[in-house]
């Protein structure tokens, strides 16, 4: 037998402020049509004033929860994947800890940008295969609308805030591909490819920053990347394109999406697509695509999903899990 990570629970949270590209047509040289066409964005929801990375992520975890039909004494850790926490210290994940009423266990975040929920998923999959957690909270959420450079169109119409959360529980299963929970993780980082995605300013320069983005250059890396992340899990997983039913990847750009699903070689309806009405919400988007796809009813028990996403670093990964 092999212990599993299993997905028992998913839920999300979005920010009631619902932000349309015809908003930006004020301040900016843009239109709804011409953020459309090169992102299939049509919309995104940013945090209110005050509402803060943990306080979104707590209502994801309590969506998840709700849905497992556990509560928090149930959970033994959280894994928390964002790139903007409340504070440079303590984590998100210690927050969302208390205001979940949880006092024991761990709680920690992760920081791998728009890769994080990948990388956050590994954690916890590493966490409970090897003993140390019987169920692990993973969450993903970015509060990416206080990092934008507002006078800068090709960046700032295509963010947005939420939360999206999963709960892990350990079972046992067969060791087989066609077991429930997670079956392969592939995680790549490289740090030569810094300036192609950042934040100019950081605690240690004692500064605050904005995004910065050379899209063109993170647009070449990423449909070759994904593509191969995600045929390593695969096999990793003992398994092939023509067994997954979804892929659930992150909400980055409607063309990555499709270019990444074409070069493996899958239809797009095999993808679950949300990003037209979030945005690319960063280490949020891939939870937000599960729990919605799962509200849709594309996601149902028993599906093999492939997740892939790539972010600043650059770092980038897939998780391979049968739901």
């Amino acid at each position: 037998m092999t212990r599993r990570a299993v997905v028992i629970g998913a839920g999300h949270y979005l920010p009631e402020r619902i932000v349309e590209n015809a908003e930006f047509e004020a301040t900016l040289e843009t239109s709804d049509e011409w953020i459309r066409s090169r992102s299939g964005i049509e919309r995104r929801h940013f945090a209110a004033e005050g509402e803060t990375t943990s306080q979104m992520a707590t209502r994801a975890a309590e969506a998840a929860l709700k849905s497992a039909s556990r509560t928090a004494e149930d959970v033994d850790a959280i894994v928390l994947a964002t790139s903007t926490a409340d504070l440079t210290f303590p984590s998100a994940a210690t927050m969302v800890q208390s205001q979940l009423g949880m006092t024991k266990g761990f709680a920690f975040d992760v920081q791998a940008v728009c890769a994080g929920f990948v990388y956050a998923l590994s954690n916890a999959n590493a966490l409970i295969a090897s003993g140390q957690a019987d169920r692990v909270l993973v969450i993903g959420a970015e509060t990416f609308s206080r990092i934008m450079d507002w006078s800068d169109r090709s960046t700032c119409v295509l963010f947005g805030d939420g939360a999206g959360a999963l709960l892990l529980e350990a079972q046992e299963g067969a060791g087989t591909p066609e077991d429930r929970g997670i079956l392969a993780t592939d995680l790549n980082s490289d740090g030569r490819y810094k300036d192609l995605l950042y934040v100019d300013g950081g605690v240690s320069t004692q500064s605050t920053g904005h995004l910065r983005m050379q899209g063109n250059q993170v647009f070449r890396h990423a449909v070759e990347k994904l593509a191969s992340t995600a045929t390593t899990a695969l096999e990793r997983a003992g398994a092939s394109t023509d067994d997954v039913d979804w892929i659930v990847p992150h909400q980055a750009n409607i063309r990555i999406i499709q270019g990444t699903a074409k070069k493996m070689g899958l239809p797009m309806d095999k993808v679950v697509v949300t990003v037209q009405d979030h945005g690319n919400t960063s280490a949020a988007s891939i939870p937000l695509a599960l729990s919605v796809g799962v509200e849709r009813g594309q996601i149902k028990p028993g599906n093999l999903i492939v997740t892939e996403a790539i972010g600043g670093g650059l770092a980038w990964g897939a998780v391979v899990l049968r739901w």
